[in-house]
């Protein structure tokens, strides 16, 4: 096969798997992990009583997103929580912290199930949200067979759709400060699990049994999830950020493939792909692009920019030949081609932080912050603010992505699950 038709055939099949995705929404960022949703007449507009579909008090607080299985056979939403432990600086019994899975239908917002899950202890001590995640960070996924749940050092679950426990598996003792955030990925019949806090380790577990398949070490400095891209030849690879090096590894063994300069301090922003190019971001002041398929160090070779600028914990946006993402209050338009800077737009009211990952819907960039409440922005190197949407009846903290399910957006805040469209 010619090489141009080569590429051509990889952009096509790229093309058709991004679109047959759909609002597949069972995944941290939702399909392909880019925070991107192609769902029409989404409102861009809402507040405590306007299009509010539903609302469920949650048992307490997290920063994972709800995850989505809606089709003729089953509509259920899927969170995580913690209560008892961790609610105010500085106070309370880690004994007393307890976790929780919760399932509503989807429609409706009826609880269907929750299950709650005692921690292995002694977990991180809880010290104030400015630097501290809480104890339900991660953002389960599902295959629409099984659910897939990861906390921390106290394991991970695989469950049935009703909830029954199926495997329970530890990927390592380690704690940190800053909590545990990654969430996990499914890629065929591998789960994998960003251990880096845990273990210093990328785990592959078998889905079906949690027996592990492999495991990558020195995987150091790295609170971000695992992105899974195509080679322009075909192949798959697995791409992790960590302190100092972006990283592609085999899906096959785990076995590094390349390695590129990358970010040189802990990071939090997860990758993201266009074609087959990756782009990393994180630190506080550093982004840089890399073209997926190389072997060995391809800082060189492979890497096509990197530039002193980016953001510390929300995970960017591609579109349209532009990044986008937030940091201290302030949007930024990237240009993925050379990785200049376009655009710059202060949110007002001015906003005091932006931890959760934006999402982009049609040509409206969502970005949640934790106070403040939803601002959307134009997805153009204009960079308008279109829209600031606050829940006055719920003043609780967002650290969560929203996840979009049949033209609608589920968001939660520590206190409540929302489903935001037209009534």
């Amino acid at each position: 096969m010619k090489p141009n038709l080569n590429l051509a055939l990889f952009l096509l099949v790229t093309a058709l798997s991004t679109a047959s995705a759909g609002e597949k929404w069972t995944r941290f960022r939702g399909p392909n992990g880019l925070g991107v949703s192609s769902a029409k007449g989404v409102v861009g507009e809402w507040s405590s009583t306007k299009n509010i579909v539903w609302k469920k008090e949650l048992p307490g607080p997290g920063s994972s997103s709800p995850i989505i299985i809606d089709n003729t056979k089953d509509s259920r939403v899927f969170l995580t929580a913690y209560s008892g432990y961790g609610l105010n600086p500085n106070e309370g019994d880690q004994t007393s912290l307890v976790r929780h899975v919760l399932c509503f239908d989807r429609r409706e917002g009826d609880t269907l199930w929750h299950e709650t899950y005692e921690p292995k202890l002694p977990e991180h001590e809880y010290a104030g949200e400015g630097a501290y995640h809480g104890y339900a960070a991660s953002t389960p996924t599902t295959d629409g067979e099984r659910l897939y749940v990861f906390f921390g050092k106290s394991g991970v679950y695989s469950l049935s759709l009703d909830g029954e426990k199926l495997w329970h598996v530890k990927v390592g003792d380690g704690t940190h400060g800053w909590g545990s955030g990654t969430s996990p990925v499914l890629h065929g019949d591998l789960l994998l699990v960003n251990a880096s806090v845990e273990s210093g380790s990328l785990v592959a577990l078998d889905k079906r049994t949690g027996a592990e398949q492999w495991r990558t070490k020195n995987i150091r400095e790295a609170w971000n999830t695992p992105l899974v891209v195509q080679t322009a030849g075909g192949s798959s690879e697995i791409i992790v950020s960590i302190n100092k090096n972006l990283l592609g590894l085999s899906p096959s063994n785990g076995s590094q493939l390349w390695s590129s300069d990358g970010i040189h301090r802990y990071v939090c922003p997860s990758v993201i792909a266009h074609k087959d190019i990756v782009y990393a971001i994180g630190g506080g002041h550093t982004s840089l692009a890399v073209r997926v398929g190389g072997r060995g160090d391809v800082t060189n070779t492979r890497r096509l920019w990197r530039e002193a600028t980016g953001t510390n914990v929300s995970s960017p946006i591609y579109y349209r030949g532009h990044l986008y993402w937030a940091r201290r209050g302030v949007v930024s338009c990237q240009d993925a081609t050379t990785g200049k800077i376009v655009a710059n737009l202060r949110l007002e009211p001015p906003v005091a932080r932006v931890w959760s990952s934006p999402i982009l819907i049609g040509e409206k960039l969502f970005f949640i912050s934790q106070r403040q409440g939803t601002y959307v922005v134009s997805a153009n190197p204009e960079l308008k603010q279109l829209q600031r949407n606050v829940f006055e009846e719920d003043g609780s903290r967002s650290n969560a992505s929203p996840a979009v399910s049949n033209g609608q957006i589920l968001l939660r805040t520590d206190r409540y699950l929302y489903c935001i469209g037209e009534k």
